[in-house]
Order: C-alpha cells, then sequence, then structure tokens
C-alpha cells in the first residue's frame, strides 16, 4: 500500500466520525421550531444516565424489495424525519444525516405539550449511522441505525443502549409509560421506512435486554436539565408570544 493510499484510508475512517466538542451549538434552525435544551449542553452517553441500562434492538425485514444495506441507509439518511410517525419533528441538515451534525428534536407529549431536545450525529457510513443524546432527553445514550444482508432480504434495525437520564424519567420507565412510547415510536418508524420500499406488511422484530438493573444516584442531579420540566415550562411564554 502507497502512502498517498494509506493517507486515505485515515482521511476516509476520520470522515465518518464527528469531530469532538465540548458543547453543542445549533444554527439554522427554522423559526416555528421550539429551540430549547440543545444550545450549550454537553453529550451524555449511558455512562451518565441515572436509571437502568438497556439495550433494545428493534428489526424489519425488506422481504421483497430488492434493496441493498447501502440503498436503504442512503435513502433513510436523505429522508429521516419522513419515517417520523405522529406529529413528531426533526429540524437538521436539508440534505442528509452526516457526522457532527447536531439537530433540535420537537416531540409529541402529553396535553399537547411540544417537548424540545435534540441529538447529535456522532457517526455515519453507507450501512450505519449513530446519534447520541444530550443532557436532558429523556435518555443518556447511543442510537444506532443499519440495515444489513439478512435471509434473503434486507434487514433494518434500530439499536438503543440507554439509560433514563433523571430520577424523573427513570419512574416514567419504572411504570411503563416511557418504554411503552419509546418502543411505539421506533415501531412505527421501522414500518413507514419499510413502506418505503413497497414493503407495507412487514412486522417488526423487538429484543430487550437488561444491561445494569442498578440506578447511578451519582447522577441524580441531571433532573436539573429535564427537557421536559424545562419545555412544559416554556410553554405558557410560547403561547402568549403567539398572541401579540
Amino acid at each position: 500500500m502507497t502512502n498517498q493510499e494509506s493517507l486515505s484510508q485515515k482521511t476516509e475512517v476520520k470522515s465518518t466520525w464527528a469531530k469532538p466538542v465540548d458543547t453543542l451549538h445549533v444554527d439554522g434552525v427554522p423559526a416555528e421550531a421550539i429551540n430549547l435544551n440543545v444550545e450549550g449542553r454537553h453529550l451524555t452517553g449511558p455512562i451518565r444516565g441515572f436509571g437502568q441500562m438497556w439495550q433494545k434492538t428493534y428489526r424489519i425485514h425488506l422481504n421483497g424489495a430488492g434493496v441493498t444495506p447501502q440503498q436503504v441507509i442512503s435513502t433513510w439518511k436523505e429522508n429521516f424525519p419522513k419515517y417520523w410517525p405522529g406529529d413528531n419533528r426533526f429540524y437538521g441538515s436539508l440534505t442528509s444525516i452526516s457526522p457532527g451534525e447536531v439537530a433540535v428534536l420537537n416531540l409529541e407529549a402529553p396535553a399537547g405539550m411540544r417537548l424540545s431536545t435534540g441529538i447529535m450525529v456522532i457517526y455515519a457510513d453507507d450501512e450505519s449511522f449513530s446519534f447520541m443524546t444530550p443532557e436532558g432527553h429523556m435518555f443518556a445514550g447511543m442510537i444506532t441505525f443499519s440495515a444489513d444482508e439478512g435471509e434473503g432480504s434486507t434487514l433494518t434495525q434500530i439499536q438503543v443502549l440507554i439509560r433514563a437520564s433523571d430520577p424523573l424519567y427513570e419512574l416514567g420507565c419504572r411504570v411503563g409509560v416511557v418504554h411503552k412510547q419509546e418502543d411505539a415510536f421506533w415501531h412505527g418508524t421501522l414500518k413507514n421506512l419499510a413502506a418505503e420500499f413497497g414493503v407495507d406488511d412487514g412486522q417488526v422484530e423487538q429484543q430487550n435486554i437488561l444491561v445494569d438493573p442498578r440506578m447511578q444516584w451519582k447522577e441524580a442531579g441531571n433532573i436539573w436539565h429535564n427537557a421536559a420540566i424545562r419545555s412544559g415550562l416554556h410553554a405558557p411564554v410560547a403561547w402568549v408570544r403567539k398572541l401579540f
């Protein structure tokens, strides 16, 4: 291998990973977006969460679609918000999912409230891409979207490694509300993606693994950044602004 080829390979590897950042910065967010709980926040991984650590894997086979994993990921990255179920919004790049991109999320919440949080793209290549969550998100963790050759068809997968960020979110997980919403969200996403490729009757397979049953009480202070609380406090301000 020549020095030029070696340098080219190193450059390619580096380009798939986001550069390390101390805090998050967002710009170019449309006026209709509720832009809270992202700017200046630190990224969190499962190590910095409060609750039990779960690995959840959601899969769907694109039977009869005749598409490659690369085609699936290319389409998914270029149209990522399109496949989200319900009235959930992803405000990111207008072109594609790329390493280092920071996006604002406006998610459905009870009583018509909009929960504002975000993600950062930490990795992206031709067959997968991964997000990491900021402080205040429901989960401290990482989400990986991928496609691979299955048994006679392309297998599309979402895998999350997460802890509830703080005691309040963990309580929601323990009573089943938060996990139920999370599961329904990713099931809907995969079904919508499958429908894009003509697979309307695909069934989502799910596997849950409790990686660590312990709570990390040293991270209980994460509740200070709780995006649900902060979004709720901001809601009256937003309503008043609409009136005037």
